[in-house]
C-alpha cells in the first residue's frame, strides 16, 4: 500500500533533494586531487565522488588504521593510556617523519597516540605495533583482517606507518569510512586529532606542529590525518562541523602542499555552501498510521528510526514525493520497533531513497469478541467496495 503523505510534502517539495538529486549538483564540483570522496556524516550522504574506490597509496594517511587498533585495544581494556612500551632498534631506526624515540625511552600510550596524530611519528607507529602485537607483522596482519571486518574492501596494508611498500593501498572511500568510525567509536579519543602541537621531551622543536592545513583555517575542523610520499603525492583526510553538521572529506595524489591546503579550504567550502541540511520529519514524529487486522487497536503510528534530515542542493529543483509503503492491514500482535514499511522519497529523474519506518507502539492481539468485530468490519469494507466497484 502506498499512502501519499501531503504534510511531508509541505516540508518537502519547496526544495528538497537527498542523495537523489546531489550528485547531479556535485558534477560541478571539479578537484585536482587524483582521488576524492565528500560525505555528510550527518545525513549520511555521499556529496563528491572521484576515483573513490582506487586503491592507491595512502602514505600516512594509513596511520588512522594504526590508530583505530589503538583505539580499540583501550577500549577493550588491554592496554591503558598510561601504559609504557619499550622502543626497539627498528623503531629507532625509521626514517621520514619520526618522535625521535631511542631505546632508553618508555614513552606512553598517550605520547605514542599524539606522536602519530601530531608528529605523524613512523617511529611511534612501529612502537604501538609491536608493543600490542609482538612484532610490525603480526600487528599488520590484525590489522587487515580489522579493515575486511570493518569494511574497508580496497584497503591491503603493508606496515603500521604507511611507509612506501608495494601493495599498500587503500581507497579514498576506505579511508573516509574508516574517519568516520574513529569520530563515531571513539568521540572522547577523536579529540586528539584536533592538536595542533605535541612536543615529546623537547626532542625537535622544528617538528611539533601537526601538519594538518585545515586546522587553523576557522572552518571548524577538527581531523584527520595527512600523507605525502613521492608515489602518493599530497593527501588529507579531513572533517569539520559548522551548524550541526559534520562534513569528512579525502583527497589524494595532489601536486604539493600547498595544493593540498587550498583544495582542502576550497572542498570544505563547497560542502557547506552548497547544501544544507533540513530536518523534515522529527525524530519519533509519526509519518503515517497503518491499519491493523485483529489487534486492541485499528491503526498503529509508523515512525522513522532518527527522523528524517535531508540536504537542500543550492537551486534544488521541486516536484518532490514521498509516500509510506506497507502492507495494508497489518496483522497483530505487533511490537514497538517492528519494521512495517519504508518511507520512498523520490524525485523526477532520479532514483527513489527509502527509509525504513517502524511501528511506535505495541498492538496487542484483541480477544476472541474483539477478533469477531474485526471480522466483521473487515467483511463490511469487502461488501461496501464491491458494491462500489
Amino acid at each position: 500500500m502506498r499512502t501519499l503523505l501531503s504534510r511531508v510534502l509541505a516540508g518537502l517539495s519547496a526544495a528538497l533533494a537527498l542523495l537523489l538529486a546531489i550528485p547531479a549538483a556535485a558534477q560541478g564540483f571539479d578537484t585536482s586531487a587524483r582521488a576524492a570522496w565528500v560525505y555528510d556524516m550527518t545525513t549520511g550522504t555521499v556529496l563528491l565522488e572521484k576515483n573513490a574506490h582506487e586503491a592507491l597509496p595512502p602514505a600516512s594517511m594509513s596511520k588512522l588504521m594504526t590508530i583505530y587498533m589503538v583505539f580499540e585495544a583501550l577500549r577493550q581494556g588491554r592496554i591503558s593510556l598510561d601504559t609504557t612500551m619499550p622502543v626497539s632498534t627498528k623503531a629507532r631506526q625509521m626514517g621520514g617523519s619520526t618522535m625521535f624515540l631511542n631505546e632508553q625511552d618508555r614513552p606512553t600510550v598517550d605520547e605514542l597516540i599524539k606522536g602519530v596524530i601530531v608528529l605523524s611519528g613512523n617511529d611511534a607507529c612501529v612502537v604501538l605495533a609491536e608493543g600490542l602485537a609482538g612484532s610490525e607483522e603480526e600487528f599488520t596482519r590484525q590489522m587487515n583482517a580489522r579493515a575486511r571486518e570493518l569494511g574497508l574492501n580496497d584497503t591491503r596494508l603493508v606496515n603500521a606507518s604507511g611507509w612506501p611498500a608495494p601493495g599498500h593501498v587503500m581507497s579514498a572511500a576506505d579511508l573516509g569510512l574508516l574517519a568516520e568510525r574513529l569520530i563515531r567509536d571513539f568521540p572522547q579519543l577523536y579529540t586528539n586529532f584536533a592538536l595542533k602541537t605535541f612536543e615529546y621531551d623537547n626532542r625537535a622543536p622544528a617538528n611539533i606542529h601537526n601538519r594538518n592545513p585545515i586546522l587553523g583555517m576557522g572552518l571548524g575542523a577538527d581531523g584527520l590525518k595527512t600523507g605525502h610520499t613521492q608515489e602518493a603525492g599530497y593527501g588529507l583526510v579531513g572533517s569539520a562541523v559548522q551548524n550541526g553538521r559534520r562534513v569528512i572529506f579525502v583527497l589524494n595524489g595532489l601536486g604539493s602542499e600547498r595544493a593540498r591546503a587550498e583544495e582542502s579550504e576550497r572542498i570544505v567550502n563547497w560542502a557547506f555552501g552548497q547544501f544544507t541540511m533540513q530536518t523534515v520529519i522529527p525524530k519519533g514524529e509519526t509519518v503515517a498510521w497503518a491499519p491493523v487486522w485483529l489487534g486492541e487497536s485499528r491503526r498503529v503510528a509508523l515512525t522513522t528510526d532518527d527522523g528524517v534530515n535531508v540536504l537542500i542542493p543550492a537551486g534544488a529543483a521541486s516536484g518532490v514525493t514521498a509516500e509510506a509503503v506497507f502492507d495494508s492491514p497489518v496483522e497483530a500482535p505487533i511490537a514497538a520497533g517492528q519494521r512495517l514499511g519504508e518511507l520512498v522519497i523520490s524525485v523526477p529523474g532520479s532514483v527513489e531513497s527509502r527509509l525504513a519506518l517502524f511501528a511506535a507502539t505495541d498492538v496487542a492481539r484483541a480477544g476472541f469478541m474483539g477478533r469477531l468485530q474485526n471480522a466483521a468490519l473487515r467483511l463490511g469494507q469487502r461488501a461496501m467496495a464491491a458494491v462500489r466497484g
